[in-house]
């Protein structure tokens, strides 16, 4: 790290200490050259993420998008907004780790949805209604028997 009193290439690390609730390391350095200090914060470079829409268009990652969904596909339902905050955060680090650069919305969807039938059914058949487009009462059905058969 260079220093911005001399510009000397070099320091030493006197104090580190975890900022931003975990998200960043604040780090208090000493120049080897001037001897002075000087704060540095140091924070995880995330890759921008572009979903790849159905009809080819590409867009940037939003997870407000993804947990408007599951917001209402838990409408009146026992699911605290917490536990679908947690799920879009989760959601969002498992797309940030996976190192793809761009994603199809599809994939994102059938994350969303396998965490929505872990979380609560009735969610779950309303978000895919709505994602897998259902046109008539049998591919609703068809849905509901899968469902009630993984029991």
């Amino acid at each position: 790290m260079k220093c911005p009193f001399c510009a000397y290439p070099e320091s030493k690390v006197v104090d580190s200490r975890p900022s931003d609730e975990g998200s960043s390391i604040r780090r208090r350095r000493e120049c080897l050259s001037c001897s002075r200090r000087f704060t540095t914060y140091e924070t995880v470079e995330f890759v921008p993420i572009v979903v790849v829409k159905k009809d080819g268009r590409r867009q940037s990652f939003d997870r407000s998008k993804i947990l408007n969904g599951m917001l209402r596909a838990c409408e009146k339902r026992p699911v605290p907004v917490d536990t679908l905050e947690e799920i879009a955060n989760r959601i969002e680090q498992d797309l940030q780790s996976s190192m793809e650069h761009e994603i199809r919305s599809e994939a994102i969807g059938e994350i969303v949805m396998r965490y929505l039938r872990n979380l609560d059914q009735v969610a779950y058949v309303r978000f895919a209604s709505v994602y897998r487009q259902f046109q008539d009462i049998g591919s609703f059905m068809s849905e509901l028997n899968e469902l009630m058969s993984d029991r």
